[in-house]
């Protein structure tokens, strides 16, 4: 009999696929395989699990290990050549599509005073939260906007962009996010460079924000009518002020504490069709509950100190840190400092899975609504025994 068991999903439960391996079977499922057919029911309770089984692993990659590495990519090669000077995460789950969790890519790019990027465009949508130095740029569809720390900045699907950093800045460093993997899976990716290389700006510089910025107003005779949001650049201080009047005013959510999305201010959705973004607020001591969904997250610590409970993994953060939470896992975040706030940068497929259907939650009910630590993620990403 071959050495191959077809049953090895098989599950001894009524409603599932429990059909045990005979000879006459094995004989016939050989004889589909030659037809390039096989039978549902072998595989079956794998390709239809009881719940979601990322094969991401959770994940934190510290900026003070990952910086030097970074700053160093400059000597050794230049934006022309690179295309994107991007040292991207890694996720050992999903390295076969270069993803950092589920999905979703990102990266460190760094850019140096009076370097550019070609303009191009692709299928997938993009993101960038900057992290440090001064002059950086971006340029959407003729639209230019420079960018600060903590600022937040989308490059929608089939939108030509480019960055830099003029001539008269620092050294700059910002995280990329990307639906690329998506793109891929779906066997949809497109990439275009422009045919000179760069585009012209034909629009005042921060013209969006000056439409499209100022909170609960909506310009007269201004008409929108993309799949994405009108405001590219999601400031740092007003979204900041925001989070501190939401919580002058209001309780904090159990798990996230204060959460806001941006959004897009024609719609009030999600600011593109495969991605949105949010930041939140942990107030000092702050102690959430574990909860866990469907969606895969990736965080980057804005401010502030303090740590997450993934999976019963703990894992320490600080400023530019970044970590994932892969979907379906269990996690709860605690802000270390108790005079200080903490805030965290999150990115997320939280649209497509909100529009195909799929998004669910719930809490963790157990132990008060917290999980036991069961390993603490050291530097190099070593696991100990809490």
């Amino acid at each position: 009999m071959s050495k191959v068991a077809y049953d090895a999903y098989r599950e001894e439960v009524a409603g599932r696929a429990s059909v045990e391996d005979t000879p006459e079977l094995v004989e016939y499922y050989e004889e589909l395989g030659r037809l390039n057919t096989a039978a549902l029911w072998t595989v079956a309770n794998k390709i239809e699990p009881w719940q979601p089984k990322s094969q991401s692993v959770p994940m934190l990659w510290r900026y003070g290990d990952l910086r030097e590495h970074v700053l160093r990519s400059v000597s050794l090669v230049s934006p022309e050549k690179a295309g994107r000077r991007v040292i991207y995460l890694d996720n050992p789950g999903r390295r076969d599509v270069a993803a950092a969790v589920g999905w979703l890519y990102s990266g460190l790019q760094v850019m140096h005073p009076g370097e550019a990027a070609s303009a191009h465009w692709h299928s997938s949508s993009a993101l960038r939260f900057i992290m440090e130095g001064r002059g950086a740029y971006t340029i959407v569809n003729g639209h230019k906007m420079p960018l600060g720390a903590n600022d937040f900045v989308i490059t929608p699907n089939g939108c030509w962009h480019e960055h830099g950093v003029g001539e008269d800045g620092l050294p700059c460093i910002w995280q990329d996010g990307l639906d690329i993997p998506l793109a891929n899976a779906m066997e949809a990716g497109f990439f275009g460079v422009h045919p000179d290389l760069h585009q012209a700006v034909g629009h005042p510089v921060d013209d969006s924000v000056g439409i499209w910025g100022a909170p609960g107003l909506r310009p007269q005779d201004v008409k929108w009518s993309q799949p994405y949001s009108p405001l590219f650049k999601y400031q740092w201080e007003p979204t900041y002020e925001a989070l501190l009047r939401y919580a002058k005013v209001a309780d904090d959510n159990p798990c996230d504490g204060m959460l806001m999305h941006y959004t897009n201010p024609v719609t009030g959705g999600h600011v593109m069709a495969t991605m949105g973004a949010s930041m939140q607020l942990l107030r000092p001591g702050f102690v959430g509950k574990a909860h866990r969904h469907t969606g895969s997250f990736l965080y980057q610590v804005a401010k502030g100190r303090g740590y997450s409970i993934i999976d019963g993994r703990r894992f320490d953060w600080q400023e530019h840190d970044i970590f994932c939470v892969p979907s379906w896992a269990w996690h709860e975040h605690v802000n270390a400092s108790q005079t200080e706030d903490a805030c965290l940068f999150c990115f997320n497929d939280l649209p497509t899975i909100e529009n195909m259907g799929f998004y669910r939650e719930e809490m963790l009910a157990d132990n008060s609504g917290h999980q036991p630590v069961l390993l603490q993620a050291q530097a190099g990403q070593e696991l100990v025994s809490a």
